[in-house]
């Protein structure tokens, strides 16, 4: 199948037309995706937004084949827009180091297509190739790395796979006096309620934090927290698992409206240093955020 070009700096969703008796791609489509209304269909194949594999546009007439393959552009109504910019740190012909804002996804989900910063740099830097080597949550900012080229991106990707990239992050969270640091959080961390949550539960350890404080203040410590493994959440799961949950975190220990963005009250987390060895060369690597953790008040 053809690559299709990117739109916006979004790539296209790919789709082999499953079995079924509809007699136009059309009606395909509104079957296979029944919250998406007819009309929005119709318009996206008047825009040409519909794509046969040749990457031409298609008409939404056209008799319905099981199989055949074509690609569609994902858009949602009123994306919400994050008036916080990137920063490029470093762009080779092989990485793409980028320092993300808070609020602004990596890559397209839910109610963020177009606002996401794998678009905003393919845009940017004109690189439809741009695949992000690893994730932040959207609340989090800081570092983030990207392949930039297809050849090279299994010797990047196997550095976060075989832990052979060093990450700290930075927090704000309330004090621990209780605890003796440094301190080393271990736990299994499974899938929670709703879906998107996760959550310690008894059983095989499965991750492991190393947390250090960096200055202790009357009502928020500053900590460097050191993840040994990668779980989806870990650093938020294990500090609120301690009593000390980051400071203005929507979803832990209690999950608050999931929509609503407060911009002057960003989650508290920072992704502050990536170092490696190049997997290309062996040349050791260190990358640093510019940002800052803004401090709590009120």
């Amino acid at each position: 199948m053809s690559n299709f070009p990117a739109i916006d700096g979004v790539a296209a969703s790919r789709l082999q037309l499953p079995p079924g008796e509809w007699s136009t791609l059309l009606d395909g489509l509104c079957a296979r995706f029944p919250a998406i209304p007819r009309e929005r269909w119709l318009d996206r194949f008047g825009r040409g937004r519909v794509l046969g594999p040749d990457g031409a546009a298609l008409p939404p007439g056209l008799p319905y084949r099981a199989g055949m393959q074509i690609g569609y552009y994902r858009e949602v109504e009123a994306e919400p827009s994050i008036p916080f910019d990137e920063m490029l740190l470093h762009v080779d012909d092989d990485l793409v180091v980028v320092d993300k804002p808070h609020f602004l996804p990596v890559v397209p989900a839910g109610r963020f297509v177009t606002e996401t910063l794998l678009a905003r740099l393919v845009r940017r830097l004109g690189n439809p190739a741009l695949a992000p080597l690893h994730r932040l949550d959207r609340g989090t900012a800081g570092l983030v790395l990207f392949s930039a080229r297809p050849r090279t991106r299994a010797a990047y990707q196997a550095l976060f796979r075989e832990r052979r990239i060093h990450k700290v992050y930075e927090a704000l969270a309330p004090p621990l006096p209780g605890l003796g640091f440094p301190h080393v959080r271990r736990s299994r961390i499974l899938s929670g309620e709703p879906f998107f949550l996760m959550r310690e539960a008894p059983g095989e350890v499965n991750s492991e934090t190393r947390i250090e404080v960096i200055e202790r203040g009357p009502g928020a410590w500053h900590y460097r927290l050191f993840p040994v493994t990668g779980r989806k959440h870990q650093l938020r799961v294990h500090m609120a698992a301690m009593g000390a949950p980051i400071f203005d975190d929507p979803w832990y220990p209690q999950l608050l409206d999931a929509e609503v963005d407060d911009m002057r009250r960003p989650l508290r987390l920072l992704a502050r240093s990536l170092s490696f060895s190049d997997p290309l060369d062996g040349t050791p690597r260190r990358f640093d955020s510019g940002l800052a953790l803004a401090p709590v008040t009120g």
